[in-house]
């Protein structure tokens, strides 16, 4: 019996939560799984990588917070498509996903949930419990969100853990550590720490602009690379001037060669106050970069202290400056890490697991 699932995402942009969606869909088997996917608000990057696989994509195209024509939509979809199986990812999708489904009559509805939603509040809290009476069960990344969620009224035994997946990545070599330096305009002797993500205060970046600050005192030859773009890039640009550290910290905005990148750098941040389970660890990891990063639930799931990298307190600049100059002082600690990095992702973390674990899941429930 041939498996049908819609599995249910507010966008396709390129995100962690979208990354994991579609590399599920495109690696369920395809004689057992019939696999689908429903858009609610708008199209990303991630809709061509789908496509080129014969998933089907349809675009509901949610357009306000409170939207009862998508939500009709969505529904009118469902009731077409007869899946045997939904599975919504995060909030928006979570929300109106699931109530489609179920008024559509699907038996099996599953939900995800990917990052300890701090945002959240009393009402979103109220529909998630609400939802979540009626699902079987919830998938997490980590146990980090199943504790959150469970301090928030949602039982744990509703969860389902299954991490993250890491595609190993093949790099073409077009660029190189000196093409970089030289793009920077930055001496041959520069040592790149590095960090990708979003600038918004989920990620405390300014915490690693003071790391960058404080390791300057003890180095004279770090550099700090931001990679990625948010609302804080301008209010963090005046930060970076006003601490007189534009030498040593660099916007690098939005790229493309991300995976290109990642291997030339010394050592990989991350200061977040909470996460899901962070897809940038997982990638520095998986090219062999050193990681340090803030001590909360998602990313102990991932950095072994002392093996991998370090974990240092939240907003701790101090430690993690400190633990980046023990890393990049010892080139035989670093090549240690470097390579029980790999490893690690590479027997724990792989999308092979992830894509087995979700279907042996999808068989249980649907029998």
């Amino acid at each position: 019996m041939t498996i049908r699932v819609l599995q249910i995402i507010p966008t396709l942009v390129r995100g962690g939560a979208e990354k994991q969606l579609t590399e599920l869909a495109i690696g369920l088997p395809r004689d057992e799984f019939d696999v689908h996917v429903a858009v609610l608000t708008h199209t990303g990057p991630y809709e061509e990588t789908l496509r080129a696989h014969d998933v089907p994509v349809t675009i509901i195209g949610k357009s306000l917070k409170v939207d009862p024509f998508a939500y009709l939509r969505l529904k009118a979809h469902i009731k077409q498509l007869q899946p045997d199986l939904v599975h919504t990812w995060i909030f928006a999708a979570n929300s109106y996903g699931r109530q489609a489904a179920f008024s559509a009559g699907v038996k099996h509805v599953l939900a995800g949930e990917r990052c300890v939603d701090r945002w959240k509040v009393w009402h979103e809290f109220a529909i998630d419990r609400r939802l979540a009476k009626r699902t079987e069960r919830i998938v997490t990344n980590s146990s980090g969100v199943r504790d959150f969620y469970a301090e928030n009224g949602i039982p744990a035994e509703k969860f389902t853990i299954i991490p993250n997946g890491i595609r190993p990545i093949e790099t073409t070599g077009d660029l190189t550590r000196q093409h970089l330096l030289d793009e920077l305009e930055l001496p041959a002797d520069a040592k790149l720490i590095g960090s990708v993500g979003r600038l918004w205060p989920q990620k405390r970046t300014k915490d690693l602009i003071w790391a960058a600050e404080l390791l300057k005192a003890a180095r004279d030859d770090t550099h700090l690379l931001l990679i990625g773009d948010g609302p804080q890039r301008e209010a963090l640009l005046r930060f970076r001037n006003e601490v007189q550290i534009a030498d040593r910290v660099h916007f690098l905005g939005e790229r493309e060669d991300v995976h290109e990148l990642l291997p030339l750098l010394d050592c990989f941040w991350l200061a977040s106050g909470y996460e899901g389970q962070s897809n940038a660890i997982m990638e520095a990891m998986s090219v062999g970069v050193p990681v340090v990063t803030s001590d909360i639930p998602g990313n102990r799931d991932l950095v072994v202290p002392e093996q991998t990298g370090y974990l240092v307190p939240v907003g701790d600049s101090a430690e993690m400056a400190r633990k980046t100059q023990l890393i990049i002082d010892d080139p035989d600690r670093s090549a240690r890490f470097s390579e029980a990095a790999r490893a690690r992702m590479r027997d724990e973390f792989s999308i092979e697991k992830m894509v087995e674990r979700h279907a042996k899941l999808y068989r249980e429930i649907v029998g």
